[in-house]
């Protein structure tokens, strides 16, 4: 049965638990918003030495993602740049997203040992995400 939410419920009101439930939503999905066989592809395109490359590849992956990801992907970036551009109230920099969505949106297959080593570039693909959003999702 589907759930009715009742948005008018002032709990509703602390925006922590808006936070929460979107970031458990995409923790839940059977399967990360980067597709798991798209996970070390992204990772080795945020190593990219080169600017231009690494911007050009990271474009490329995002628009090769099957269509559900892909603008799913523009939704949610695009809402999360709205936040950004707030920072001074809510303290919510590129980096802050970048390390909250991060591991959420993009993880391995397996929870491998190297997690910690994951992590810093899996933060790096949502920051570059963010940065470039007008770049890799042109109106």
């Amino acid at each position: 049965a589907d759930e009715q939410l009742d948005l008018d419920d002032g709990r509703w009101e602390d925006i922590h638990v808006v936070t929460g439930a979107l970031k458990l939503f995409f923790r839940e999905l059977p399967e990360p918003l980067v597709p798991f066989s798209h996970f070390d592809k992204f990772i080795a395109a945020i190593k990219l030495q080169d600017p231009s490359r690494r911007g050009r590849c990271v474009r490329d992956l995002v628009y090769s993602l099957p269509p559900a990801h892909h603008d799913t992907m523009k939704v949610l970036f695009r809402h999360l740049c709205r936040v950004i551009e707030y920072k001074e109230e809510n303290r919510m920099s590129v980096q802050s997203v970048a390390i909250v969505f991060g591991p959420t949106l993009l993880r391995p297959a397996g929870e491998e040992a190297n997690m910690a080593m994951h992590m810093v570039f899996q933060n790096q693909v949502v920051e570059h995400i963010l940065n470039q959003y007008s770049y890799i999702f042109p109106d």
